[in-house]
């Protein structure tokens, strides 16, 4: 529960920047409110995918210390916003995004892209492969789901990169469904029937698929990925941070091992989460909160009686 009010205390602080254009500004209020919630935290925990790395970002940065140091030594995996573009325009589904796991067992991803393919829980393990054709991902999938293939909906970023799957799938018979922004929020809709998405495919960040991954691991799911170093100073970024095969397939587990609870809040309303409402002085946010040796996912509204208890002028 008290990693539901790091993500809560991030989402309130850049739901205040909604529609204002200023990602930078939306962004550092998430990281400045997170790391104060995070300091408060009695946990011995260290940053493992922040907001960069020490040189390139002032707080939150990879390998960053935080908690009070007297508690178990844990992983942390972070985005205070996931989706600045979106904030900033006021669209749909931004985030604050934390998982926290056992030392040692979150991947350290450098800040390039990654290929990823991944499904929700209830599945047969191996149905999908990073590797095989789209159509042939999307076929597997509505077999082992019992439905047409027409009735699958696969979710893409709109990017030119893109062109290509997006055809195929189309090809297919399979439906897509396009977003701008936010691929972590991408795959965690994979989780929730209620969301329409069935699979998630496509380049986006690394450090993304980590914490997606993180979320797959509370829930069944299923996840590959693919880091893509297009040049040596990218190779160089991924050795730094421990990457000696640069063309290695991630399993979900390789990903995010060990127990991993995850939060998620929105800032944005989406098709999953609701995002920061406030009437008077009062607040509501929503949040999913996940763990991965239960399985247990609780979704919780709530109301904070008062604005000024989030300290956001601090």
């Amino acid at each position: 529960m008290e990693l539901a009010r790091v993500t809560e205390r991030a989402a309130v602080a850049a739901s205040t920047l909604i529609g204002r254009g200023d990602e930078k500004a939306a962004d550092q209020a998430a990281v400045d409110a997170m790391r104060r919630e995070l300091n408060t935290l009695n946990i011995d925990g260290e940053v493992v995918i922040g907001e960069g790395e020490r040189d390139e970002a002032p707080m939150l940065y990879i390998g960053e210390k935080v908690g009070t140091g007297k508690g178990p030594k844990v992983d942390i995996a972070l985005d205070p916003l996931e989706g600045t573009t979106l904030t900033a325009k006021g669209m749909q589904n931004a985030l604050a995004v934390v998982a926290m796991a056992e030392g040692g067992t979150l991947l350290n991803a450098p800040d390039v892209y990654m290929e990823k393919i991944a499904i929700g829980g209830g599945y047969p393990a191996g149905l999908i492969d990073l590797d095989a054709d789209p159509a042939d991902n999307v076929k597997a999938l509505a077999k082992a789901k019992g439905v047409g293939v027409e009735l699958v909906n696969v979710c893409i970023l709109d990017r030119p990169r893109h062109a290509e799957i997006i055809a195929k799938v189309r090809e297919a018979g399979a439906r897509v469904t396009l977003i701008s922004d936010g691929d972590i929020a991408g795959v965690i809709h994979c989780t929730d029937p209620a969301t329409g998405i069935d699979m998630y495919l496509g380049t986006g960040g690394a450090p993304e698929g980590v914490l997606a991954a993180a979320g797959l691991r509370c829930t069944g799911g299923q996840m590959q990925g693919r880091l893509v170093t297009n040049d040596d100073g990218q190779k160089q970024r991924a050795a730094k941070m421990g990457i000696k095969d640069f063309n290695k397939k991630y399993e979900m587990n390789e990903m995010a091992s060990g127990d991993v609870v995850l939060s998620v809040t929105g800032v944005t309303s989406g098709s999953m989460l609701s995002g920061i409402q406030q009437n008077g002085n009062e607040v509501w946010t929503d949040t999913l909160l996940m763990r991965s040796s239960t399985n247990t996912i609780r979704w919780i509204k709530a109301r904070h009686a008062t604005m000024d208890k989030f300290h956001l002028d601090e």
